[in-house]
């Protein structure tokens, strides 16, 4: 396309929505193990397979059933201090951080959302190997915002409070290696629906 054009994006019918991560400076959402990523040598590191389950519906996730058949082989690498047990999916979550569920709310307020007044910790199946327990544990705290833009209103469809994924190293066909020092770093999720309008808008 010509640089002197213009993209006709209504004639276009042109509609986008967004989804936004964002690490909160705070401890770990689970844990009490600081939120800083190592560039020094790991101390120690473990090495797992994807072992296949049938979830609750008693019926196996097909792409999981697929990921494990490909035999591939997890390096986790750990250091001291910034990974503990609950990274390592050997002890259970500890209370959700109230500095990052403050901050979440604060997040909801600003957007004018809905803060859902009881709200359960969800669990999304991960066949990466990006997450030792093989899901990512993610809240819903508030849905049905906006914000104002020149454009227009934009409506923030769901604000959500969820811990980042193991940070890839090195990847091959036969193995992937993690780091875990981002593993259980708090992320907020905004959500917005299809209301942009343009890609300057979407900017």
């Amino acid at each position: 396309m010509p640089e002197n054009s213009k993209m006709d994006y209504e004639k276009l019918g042109f509609r986008s929505g967004l989804e936004i991560h964002q690490q909160l400076d705070t401890r770990k959402l689970f844990c009490n193990c600081p939120s800083f990523l190592r560039n020094d040598e790991p101390d120690s590191e473990i090495r797992r397979k994807l072992h296949v389950v049938a979830g609750e519906s008693g019926e196996v996730d097909v792409a999981a059933r697929h990921e494990a058949e490909k035999d591939r082989e997890f390096i986790y690498q750990i250091h001291n201090y910034t990974t503990c047990l609950v990274e390592l999916d050997e002890e259970p979550p500890h209370l959700i951080n109230r500095e990052a569920l403050k901050i979440a709310l604060h997040i909801a307020i600003l957007l004018s959302a809905k803060i859902l007044p009881i709200t359960q910790i969800m669990r999304k199946t991960v066949i990466d190997g990006s997450n030792t327990g093989g899901f990512q544990r993610t809240v819903m705290i508030a849905r049905d915002g906006f914000i104002e833009t020149s454009y227009g209103n934009v409506r923030i469809l769901g604000i959500f409070l969820e811990e980042d994924s193991a940070r890839l190293v090195l990847k091959d066909e036969k193995s992937a290696v993690y780091r875990l020092d981002r593993l259980g770093i708090p992320l907020i999720e905004i959500a917005t629906e299809p209301d942009l309008k343009n890609a300057e808008h979407a900017k």
